[in-house]
This record gives structure tokens, sequence and C-alpha cells, in this order.
């Protein structure tokens, strides 16, 4: 082994970018915007979680939408940022009559059972247009994949990620939805 030299940064020193091609379009593979759990770890939350502390932990983690765990580690729901925004907070009080600081994530979180989801494999076969036509009319932000043989959830579809990807002019600080992003894809 030896000892590297170390060298002053310079006033000159610029940062290093990739060069990223606009490679996806509506006919690429689907896989191309499938954020998958076996590459990348989910963003979960447990149930227990105050919900005044969701929309911070999901501004910190740069993520609209969470995995809902048990004390078990075990997936039973997601929770979005709309889910637990002021207003949510404000009529969940009311209708539980309940403190503040009594609500968790759990009062806010949508259920598994309730959850609609594309099938991992009929997904390895598709497009990003055939994902954006499927969802078009379900107003959602987000879409999970399940693996119907291992019966996980293998990951998840943004649409964000997908605006993003085709560089489409999509206001990704709002709530953009599915049914949003085709119109852009029509125009």
């Amino acid at each position: 082994m030896h000892a590297l030299n170390l060298y002053k940064t310079e006033a000159i020193d610029t940062l290093a970018w990739p060069v990223v091609e606009n490679t996806i379009t509506v006919n690429s593979s689907a896989m191309a915007v499938f954020t998958d759990f076996k590459q990348y770890l989910p963003h979960v939350i447990d149930a227990r979680t105050p919900a005044t502390k969701v929309e911070s932990i999901m501004r910190q983690s740069h993520v609209r939408m969470m995995l809902v765990v048990n004390s078990h580690n075990r997936f039973i729901g997601i929770v979005t940022s709309h889910d637990v925004s002021e207003q949510q907070i404000i009529k969940r009080i009311s209708e539980l009559k309940a403190t503040r600081e009594e609500l968790t994530v759990h009062d806010f979180m949508r259920p598994k059972t309730s959850l609609m989801s594309f099938d991992f494999t009929e997904l390895t076969h598709s497009s990003v247009g055939d994902v954006i036509e499927t969802l078009k009319d379900y107003g959602q932000h987000h879409c999970l994949v399940m693996d119907r043989d291992t019966h996980e959830v293998r990951g998840v579809i943004s649409v964000s990620d997908i605006a993003r990807e085709l560089r489409l002019p999509l206001d990704i600080q709002g709530r953009p939805t599915f049914a949003e992003l085709i119109t852009i894809l029509a125009a």
C-alpha cells in the first residue's frame, strides 16, 4: 500500500454531471419507469408513527407515498402526503374525536386490501404507454406492482417518475395524476 496525494480544491473546479440522454418514450418497456424493491429499498413507515410527523419524514425522504408496516414489519397499507395533509388531519380529529397528538399513520393509511396493483409478469411485457393508458381514469399518483406468484409487493410506479423520464411539463410539486399525464401526452 502507498499513501495517496491530497490536492487543494481550486476555485476553477466544477462538478461533473452525467450525460443523460432521454431514451424513454411511451413505447419503452414499462420496466423503465418501475421502481423495483429488489433493487431499491422501499420507503416504509411504522403505522404507530404520529401523523403530525409524516409530512416532515416524507419531505426529508423526497417521497410523497410510503408503505405502511405494522410492529412486525409486515406491509399493511400505504399513506400519501395528501392523506396526512393539514386538512385531512383536522377532518380526522373531528371524526375520531381525538387530539392531534393521538393520531397515527394507521388513522390515515389506505389498507392494502383496498389497493389496486399491476401484475409484475404482465408489466414486463407492457409499455410505458400501456401503463399510462391503464391508469388515466384512476386519478392516482402511485400504483403498486405485485408479484402475484409470491404475493410480494414488488415495486411501485409513480406518475412523477414517468413524467420526469419522459421530460414532460408536468407540475411535479402539485399532485399530478395519470389523467393529467395523458392530457399532456395527447397535446
